[in-house]
């Protein structure tokens, strides 16, 4: 059965031609990736598919099934303003999910009990505290806590996963998602990998995670010059059979350049009075000059940049400490890195990552311990928030800024326009303005800009992010060769297995485990380590669960299950101003002394707040 068909469809601004009279078939239970070059689309051709954006071209149509509930993730989710999370958490049409959102709103209505007694009637009636626990469950790993928190004040990432819950919770059919990993920590990614194995989901994704790719696509398309390339497989198959498609269109212009070749010599010795066979010659000619002036060779990304020489000192940690309040990011870190070191950092969002990396730079001071920096370090430091690119300048006045000339290997100079062209963009796309870049695009030249100012440490904070599979390709053999030392924060599983064989893991509470090995091998050692620990049943129950002597939610009266829900309720606002005020801390932005003393004693009497509340709950379950 096809869930969603693409026909003749069009996308034209201007003068670029996105995609023409591509046709794009998802029949139900496939898993499609889409994949192409920044710029070149892809976001624009799920949005037409998603019916956001209308198409074009003559006969252009979108069909989706009429029994296939199609959800859209987009790069960035808007909901609007005055909505919280849990407006747009439920906002959906199944009669359970509405139960939950009803039970959920009433548990902070405690000045209207009736409200709660009908909800939790009404999820008794329909047996919906499964659905209320899957619920519950999607939240925590997309780490969402505090419901009642207005969306236009979340970040962009966890906007992002505000709308990636509401998607699972709905269970569509039919699901398309565009670059669902971004603003994603790795735990996060895992779970959500394999939620989208299962067999019974459609999926259209754009994604640059090539395990995703590999464990989770059965087909993909590429858009690639207007046109759409089918490959059916996985990662690795797409690899082998686009390779096979251009060696047969190279063996095929090499032939027609040797055609051509021979015509234009023909039409040079031509003489003046031309007959109906020589017009049609000359059509035949045109032709194959337009097929062979239209074939575009695969661009590649040359990065030959030369990095100053370290020294026997480079960059080391000796014990340093930082906490926040009572909440401790890092504890008693220690390390001195060594020449051509490749590291990786790893470890969940707000666990203190760009904490350390600013620790490093000297950029915050550390509460105990030192960071010395060797006199012949010159750092090349790329940060989310540092692109911040003139939006009025074109790219080539944006490369030369920083510099005329870029050194590179065997004392030869390489200027700002030829190092643009390595970076794929042409002498055209040169004289474009920033704001016309796609995010990619912005990306390929923030970087750029980063790494011509001549570094030999690097420092980035989330590369990969928006970068199309070819760039980071090339972006990795070019870390690969890079001389000098690399420090990675990255979500991305491939790029780190492939760079990093040497982990910083944030583990929790300011410990950092230093892991000799590939995140792969880490993950393994992990669920090994979880396979030897206690079982369940031998390990004394956490606080929030019921015990094994506890009785059933059947076994409760209705008094005790509103008590238990109200109390319920209580942790769960305590837990999210907790989590509001650990979230300040992360971000530091505009906190005095004097306000970080304030939210320190807050943190304190919520903590205490939580284990009294937790006790309350744990007698209520057990009366």
């Amino acid at each position: 059965m096809v869930y969603l068909e693409l026909e003749r469809v069009s996308k034209i601004y201007g003068e670029k031609v996105l995609f023409d009279q591509v046709d794009l078939q998802v029949a139900q239970n496939t898993k499609v990736a889409l994949v192409a070059k920044n710029g070149t689309g892809k976001s624009t051709l799920l949005r037409v598919a998603a019916g956001i954006d209308q198409p074009e071209g003559v006969g252009s149509s979108v069909y989706v099934h009429k029994d296939a509930r199609l959800a859209y993730l987009p790069q960035e989710p808007d909901f609007g303003k005055n909505a919280t999370v849990m407006d747009a958490v439920f906002d959906s049409d199944s009669e359970l999910v509405r139960a939950v959102r009803d039970y959920e709103s009433a548990l902070y209505r405690t000045d209207q009990p009736q409200l709660l007694q009908d909800a939790l009637a009404r999820m008794d009636q329909l047996q919906a505290w499964d659905i209320e626990a899957r619920i519950k469950e999607v939240l925590s790993k997309l780490n969402i806590h505090d419901v009642n928190q207005r969306v236009d004040t979340l970040s962009g990432g966890q906007r992002k996963r505000v709308a990636l819950a509401k998607l699972i919770i709905d269970e569509p059919d039919l699901i398309i998602l565009d670059e669902p990993t971004n603003h994603l920590d790795l735990d996060m990614i895992e779970w959500l990998e394999e939620w989208l194995q299962s067999p019974n989901l459609t999926l259209l994704m754009v994604t640059h995670d090539r395990y995703f790719l590999e464990r989770v696509c059965n087909r993909i398309i590429e858009l690639d010059g207007g046109n759409i390339y089918h490959y059916t497989g996985n990662y690795s198959d797409f690899l082998n059979k686009k390779a096979t498609r251009e060696e047969t269109e190279s063996a095929e212009l090499d032939k027609d350049r040797k055609r051509m070749k021979q015509e234009l010599e023909w039409v040079r010795r031509m003489p003046s009075g031309r007959g109906t066979k020589a017009k049609s010659r000359l059509s035949a000619f045109s032709e194959l000059k337009n097929k062979v002036g239209s074939f575009r060779q695969e661009e590649e990304l040359t990065l030959e940049i030369k990095g100053q020489r370290l020294g026997s000192k480079i960059l080391e940690a000796h014990n340093i400490s930082k906490s926040y309040g009572d909440k401790q990011l890092v504890k008693g870190f220690s390390y001195k890195f060594q020449k051509g070191e490749r590291v990786g950092i790893v470890g969940r969002n707000g666990a203190g990552k760009s904490t350390l990396l600013h620790m490093l730079t000297k950029e915050l001071e550390p509460d105990t311990g030192k960071v010395v920096h060797g006199t012949n370090t010159h750092f090349g430091y790329y940060t989310q928030e540092g692109i911040n690119l003139s939006q009025d300048m074109r790219v080539i006045d944006v490369v030369r800024e920083i510099a005329e000339f870029i050194p590179l290997e065997k004392g030869l100079k390489l200027t700002a326009r030829g190092l643009l062209e390595r970076f794929m963009f042409n002498s055209k796309q040169q004289q474009v303005y920033v704001s016309q870049l796609s995010g990619g695009e912005r990306r390929r030249l923030y970087l750029l800009t980063i790494l011509m100012k001549n570094p030999n440490f690097l420092i980035l904070d989330e590369p990969t992010n928006d970068l199309d599979i070819m760039t980071l390709n090339v972006l990795e053999d070019f870390l690969l060769d890079f001389p000098g030392c690399v420090l990675i924060v990255s979500h991305d599983r491939f790029f780190l297995d492939k760079l990093a064989h040497h982990l910083f893991i944030f583990e929790g509470e300011g410990k950092i485990r230093d892991w000799n090995g590939l995140y792969s091998e880490y993950r393994e050692q992990l669920k090994l380590e979880s396979q030897q620990a206690p079982s369940p049943s031998a390990a004394p129950a956490p606080a929030a669960a019921s015990s094994s002597s506890a009785p059933s939610e059947n076994q409760l009266s209705q008094e005790q299950r509103k008590a238990i829900r109200r109390v319920e309720g209580q942790i769960g606002k305590l837990e999210a101003r907790k989590a509001a005020i650990n979230e300040q801390f992360n971000n530091m932005a505009g906190l005095t002394p004097e306000k970080i003393a304030d939210l320190g004693r807050e943190l304190a009497e919520v903590n205490e707040q939580i284990e009294e509340k937790e006790l309350e709950w744990m007698e209520l379950v057990g009366e």
